[in-house]
């Protein structure tokens, strides 16, 4: 049987990753989606992909009124929400403090707050009246940066650590009508893109020379993950079922980078 039959919910940062991994569990799993991107050709490439299941909105998560836009598109269209999935984010590229220039330091600050928490304060807060008419809940990609070091530099991981502390407390606030839960994905290869203010909006995470092999090296499991490794947790969250009794709930898939490498793995 499958898992989100019948639900409806909203992915940003849908386009590719683990957002574009978390759509096609979410469709196999029978759900139908309101997906944000940031373009005219991610949004075409969607709808070939995915056609009458999906609604796709361009907009920034920075933008209030684009957030209101996506959830209202998708109610309107499917006649409810049961689940905003917070995805969209950027990497620092390692972009250390020591090394770089204060008024790149400063807007390279905004950037990734901006998008990788502000994003997901301005996404939860348009879906929230959906959420409460549904008793639905909310599922933020978080990282293994919220919790350790190793996976970017002090602005990427302090941003993700502030959404650990955003999951804790909007789960506490939210209770009992919207269960509110994360993903800790870490070491996983995907096109993360970096602040356009630190000259990174080209960058790819994911054909990063040699990103493979670094990621291996330093995860006990001894390999990078696939976004498809991820988006079995997030069905789990989303399920009425399965994750009924879950909130302010945050699991690691991280291949156990935050436990550290053994003596005779190194």
């Amino acid at each position: 049987m499958m898992k989100l039959q019948d639900q409806v919910a909203i992915i940003t940062g849908a386009s590719s990753g683990i957002g574009l991994a978390v759509a096609k569990r979410f469709i196999n799993e029978g759900a139908k989606l309101g997906l944000l991107v940031r373009t005219e050709k991610d949004a075409e490439m969607l709808n070939e992909t995915f056609g009458d299941k999906v609604i796709v909105t361009i907009g920034d998560v920075r933008n209030y009124s684009d957030n209101e836009k996506l959830v209202e598109s998708t109610v309107n269209k499917f006649g409810k929400l049961d689940c905003f999935i917070g995805n969209a984010g950027i990497w620092d590229y390692m972009s250390a403090v020591n090394t770089t220039d204060a008024k790149l330091l400063e807007s390279g600050y905004r950037e990734l707050f901006d998008i990788n928490l502000l994003g997901y304060v301005l996404g939860a807060k348009a879906s929230l009246a959906a959420l409460k008419e549904s008793k639905g809940s909310m599922i933020f990609t978080a990282s293994s940066s919220s919790y350790s070091l190793g996976g970017g530099g002090p602005l990427y991981v302090a941003s993700k650590h502030a959404v650990l502390g955003f999951i804790r407390a909007l789960a506490w606030e939210s209770a009992p009508d919207i269960r509110v839960n994360g993903v800790a994905a870490g070491g996983t290869l995907t096109p993360l893109s970096g602040p356009s203010s630190l000259g990174l909006e080209d960058a790819n995470l994911e054909t990063s020379d040699g990103i493979e092999e670094m990621i291996g090296a330093m995860t006990p499991l001894k390999f990078a993950s696939k976004p498809e490794d991820h988006a079995g947790i997030f069905a789990l969250l989303a399920s009425r079922e399965d994750g009924k009794y879950m909130t302010g709930a945050v699991i690691l898939s991280d291949g156990g980078i935050g436990l550290g490498m053994r003596p005779d793995q190194k």
